[in-house]
């Protein structure tokens, strides 16, 4: 179905008078306002990061067996690089949802190292693999506006229905007390009957507070009372859940579209970012919705969840590189702490080695 979503500019939305932000100080001044209120008592020692890492390897065996499984599966015996080879190797990273484009420029890479006499060990290619795809997840943080002093960040979360968009807002609001930090949950989607209580227990859960309205109210207005009682209060984070109808629904942008200007309107600059979360085992689909959601909103960072349950965790390397948005978060269990702060050298450490 071909359905016409108005465009919305990705540079960031800059407070009056701010200058622009390149990608490394976007991230610079994002840790600086993240970054622990103790003094970084929370750090983990040496034996309690291998065990968050053993966890990762775990979370993504699935994934591991169908892309390094097969790969090692393929160069098994292989004395040279083939264009038989080249092909295998394709149909491994297709069946691995890497994504077409970026399945192609990993392929072209090889085969301009081989035509170049730069390579043609089977087994110094699961190498340069390696290499590439750590690149293409090393994304540059999209340009965003910042809070000013005093003022919350505020997050404006989105996705389709059943990715686990209300869990994982959750499961970030106990991050961000871990850390010391103080959130608040806004129930923006009041269209699902379960969505308000589902985040209210959350709220609970973690010790955040949480800003509702009766079932069937406009959203924006919500997100408008909410603002003023995030800076009253002292809040440090303010997470925004919505609505996820299909996608492709233009009126469910349109909505989304209203409760971001609401947002900037009530505190300038805001939301300061825009997060999707997308359900790794939905595949290609993920992809398309990412680009639907990023032209009507402009997404500045993704979160891949159920990458446990599913072999197809390239999707992380195809969404994130087609994109050019970085990955926030993963999911990799259904523990409050299996929502793990993504790390491309940590995620391919876990697929490869």
């Amino acid at each position: 179905m071909d359905v016409s979503i108005p465009f919305v500019e990705r540079p960031a939305v800059l407070r009056s008078g701010a200058l622009p932000l390149d990608g490394r100080e976007c991230q610079r001044h994002m840790f600086k306002f993240l970054k622990k209120k103790d003094g970084g008592k929370n750090d983990e020692s040496p034996a309690q990061e291998q065990g968050v890492f053993q966890r990762l390897r775990q979370g993504l065996s699935k994934t591991r067996s169908t892309l390094t499984g097969r790969l090692d599966r393929l160069f098994l015996g292989k004395r040279e690089i083939t264009d038989d080879l080249l092909e295998e190797l394709e149909e491994v990273l297709f069946i691995s949802d890497i994504g077409v484009a970026t399945t192609q420029e990993l392929i072209n890479a090889a085969k301009e190292k081989v035509a170049r006499k730069e390579l043609n060990d089977p087994q110094k290619l699961k190498s340069v693999l390696r290499d590439h795809i750590l690149s293409f997840l090393q994304v540059p943080p999209v340009e965003h506006s910042f809070p000013a002093p005093g003022e919350p960040l505020v997050i404006l979360v989105i996705g389709v229905n059943g990715v686990g968009k209300t869990t994982t807002i959750g499961k970030v609001a106990h991050g961000l007390k871990s850390e010391g930090k103080k959130a608040m949950l806004v129930a923006a989607d009041t269209f699902r009957a379960a969505a308000v209580e589902q985040l209210v227990i959350w709220g609970e859960r973690v010790g955040a507070q949480v800003i509702r309205q009766a079932q069937g109210a406009d959203p924006s207005s919500v997100v408008f009372d909410a603002l003023p009682a995030a800076i009253s209060r002292k809040v440090d984070v303010v997470l925004i859940d919505t609505a996820g109808r299909l996608h492709t629904k233009k009126n469910l942008m349109e909505e989304l579209q209203k409760i971001h200007r609401v947002t900037g309107r009530r505190l300038p600059g805001a939301p300061h970012e825009v997060w999707l979360v997308l359900d790794a085992t939905t595949g290609q689909n993920a992809i398309s919705q990412a680009e639907m959601f990023d032209k009507a909103l402009g997404v500045t960072g993704i979160i891949l969840t159920k990458l446990d349950g599913t072999a197809k965790g390239g999707i992380v390397v195809g969404v994130s590189h087609q994109l050019g948005i970085p990955i926030r978060y993963i999911g990799i269990g259904e523990k409050v702490d299996d929502l793990r702060p993504f790390d491309a050298a940590d995620f391919v450490q876990a697929i490869f080695d």
